[in-house]
């Protein structure tokens, strides 16, 4: 599990790559925390996960873990590029009515300007 981050404009743009599962999760918390402590002046970030192929309940944590600490800190957090798998968990979970998703990181950021 890897998360990179790169600015586009005044949003952030985290991407996940991996399985998100609870060898990864601790992982994951830190890179993304991180990224997003370095960049606190940005409010709006996309959680790219077109690249991970896999999401188990501790993987799902720490995506909430994410969530409210960017709200936390007055911001907003949306995810992008669901694959079919991980769509399916976030749905079963219910999880989905909390995040709001997207087909891609462009049509997520067109979100946030709106």
């Amino acid at each position: 599990m890897t998360v990179t981050f790169r600015q586009q404009g005044a949003m952030g743009v985290l991407t996940a790559t991996g399985s998100l599962t609870a060898s990864t999760a601790d992982r994951f918390r830190e890179e993304a925390f991180g990224h997003c402590a370095a960049h606190a002046d940005l409010l709006c970030h996309v959680l790219d996960l077109s690249a991970v192929d896999f999401l188990d309940s501790s993987g799902l944590g720490a995506l909430v873990a994410l969530l409210k600490r960017v709200e936390k800190q007055g911001g907003q957090l949306r995810l992008a590029g669901l694959q079919k798998r991980v769509r399916i968990v976030l749905e079963i979970t219910r999880a989905a009515r909390v995040f709001d998703s997207f087909a891609s990181v462009d049509e997520a950021l067109a979100k946030l300007l709106d």
